[in-house]
């Protein structure tokens, strides 16, 4: 496998511009290419047409192209041919519901898989997951599958915090990925603070940002991940 990927915990800082804090990642990641196929169904509430807009006023700062896949009669097609691929953040349910529905899983995989890059953010790097089940969303629609594409052999928590509000009763991000480990024994999940990623490329897997992830295992201590640490290992758990 020839995988060259970028997955992002979020897209944009507060104050910030929009994929403000990674074009400097995204413009190396994407360097070799012209144009990227964008994804867009996460972002579904705020249209398609607005989000592609919003990620190709982002790429022209690096000098790239974007079209959204909601431009092909044929996305199959669109995928077929294109040099890169680019999976934006937002419901990760809705994003899995319509890539199940139009039947885009195995087709991005194959592609991927022979190289083409490919870089998500929030849910779009939750898609490069065997599962969707360690996203933070509401389940507001049901996809035929929670199956992602399984580019990577363990899961991420994208915006991992375990911050917990004063006064409020629900459970800290700790807890609910307790329960994801309790009832997936033998799965990695990877929790990615803000403004960090994982940059794998081949048989290398390393984590990138400006404060410690963690990694969590069932009935393992909480590891912290340091930046620049090399992961490589997840790669064939």
């Amino acid at each position: 496998m020839q995988k060259n990927l970028l997955l992002l915990s979020n897209s944009t800082n507060p104050g910030e511009a929009y994929l403000g804090w990674p074009q400097a990642h995204l413009a190396k990641h994407f360097e070799n290419v012209n144009e990227v196929l964008f994804i867009p169904f996460a972002g579904f509430a705020l249209g398609c047409d607005n989000y592609e807009k919003a990620v190709k006023d982002a790429f022209e700062k690096f000098n790239k192209k974007v079209i959204s896949i909601h431009r092909f009669d044929d996305p199959i097609k669109a995928i077929e041919n294109c040099e890169a691929i680019a999976v934006g953040g937002g419901n990760t349910f809705y994003l899995f519901n319509e890539l199940h529905q139009q039947k885009l899983i195995e087709p991005i995989r194959k592609k991927v898989n022979a190289g083409v890059p490919y870089a998500g953010w929030s849910a779009g790097s939750n898609t490069a997951c065997p599962t969707l089940r360690t996203t933070n969303d509401m389940p507001i629609v049901e996809p035929p599958s929670f199956e992602g594409l399984h580019l990577i052999p363990f899961q991420i928590n994208p915006h991992y915090t375990n911050k917990t509000i004063e006064g409020h009763g629900g459970e800290s991000r700790d807890q609910r990925l307790k329960e994801f480990m309790a009832a997936n024994q033998k799965m990695y999940v990877v929790g990615l603070p803000e403004s960090s990623f994982l940059k794998v490329e081949k048989n290398s897997c390393v984590y990138i940002g400006n404060s410690p992830a963690k990694l969590f295992l069932y009935n393992e201590p909480i590891q912290d991940i340091e930046p620049n640490k090399d992961l490589s290992f997840l790669l064939n758990v």
